[in-house]
């Protein structure tokens, strides 16, 4: 049977953060995710986790801040010591919140460097990263982002990840994968999932093309859904959309599962 997470970033956006966790056991979730959890001190968190017997999977790296917008560091000369303190604050965040992955993100492509220099600190960066989250045993994970919605974006395809993926080699990294951002770059979601699937590690979705309930719109939910049974995909399949409305009156189609 699939398992589904919300994710309190984008869901339940009617709540002040802190009353999503309430919502989110209510609406009978008992795994979450968030994007961006450096707002309120971790043991807040855990705390609120405990009282509404929720769990959190998985936590975005801190984002940074830089000309073009917060989008993430590790592609980025020059910023590798910034990096390196954004992964320990990430780590410490999960160590405390007892969340066993972190996606980090890749970061926009500069033009003051090679493309080449860039892939070079990727790696690297991604390397220390995961070197540091296995001493917690935790998983680092890359995710593909397409660059109609985040131009300039570092890492858009599967394909990409998964060249990535195997020049990083640490058994801790593997890939994040979300539907919505596959679908908007190439297409054919399949067989992406299938030729990736053996390091796909997390399953994000959200309809296209409005990032909204994954009732509607372009990819075929229910096909998708069955593709993984068939695969017996063991993971979690994280809600990160946007409720067309409100995100209680959104959940039919999982209801409808």
């Amino acid at each position: 049977m699939l398992k589904f997470a919300a994710n309190i970033s984008t869901m339940f956006v009617e709540f002040d953060f802190l009353e999503r966790y309430a919502a989110a056991s209510k609406a009978g979730f008992r795994m979450i995710e968030c994007q961006y959890p450096y707002e309120f001190p971790p043991d807040l968190h855990q705390e609120y986790l405990e009282v509404h017997q929720l769990e959190l999977l998985l936590l975005n790296s801190p984002p940074g801040t830089f000309k073009g917008g917060k989008r993430g560091m590790a592609c980025l000369p020059g910023r590798e010591i910034e990096f390196r303190e954004s992964i320990h604050h990430a780590l410490h965040y999960a160590s405390v919140l007892h969340c066993s992955k972190v996606h980090v993100i890749a970061g926009i492509c500069s033009s003051e460097f090679p493309l080449e220099k860039q892939e070079e600190v990727f790696i690297e960066n991604i390397q220390y990263a995961a070197k540091e989250a296995a001493k917690q045993n935790c998983l680092i994970l890359i995710e593909p982002i397409n660059n109609i919605d985040t131009p300039g974006y570092f890492l858009n395809t599967p394909l990409q990840a998964g060249t990535f993926l195997e020049k990083i080699n640490e058994p801790n990294c593997r890939m994040q994968f979300d539907v919505y951002h596959c679908q908007k770059m190439v297409g054919q979601l399949e067989y992406h999932i299938r030729r990736y699937f053996p390091v796909i590690d997390h399953i994000q979705i959200s309809a296209l093309p409005n990032r909204s309930e994954p009732d509607q719109g372009e990819i075929n939910f229910p096909y998708i859904f069955s593709l993984l049974e068939e695969l017996d995909y063991q993971g979690w399949i994280g809600c990160e959309y946007t409720p067309r409305g409100d995100t209680f009156a959104g959940l039919g189609w999982l209801k409808n599962l």
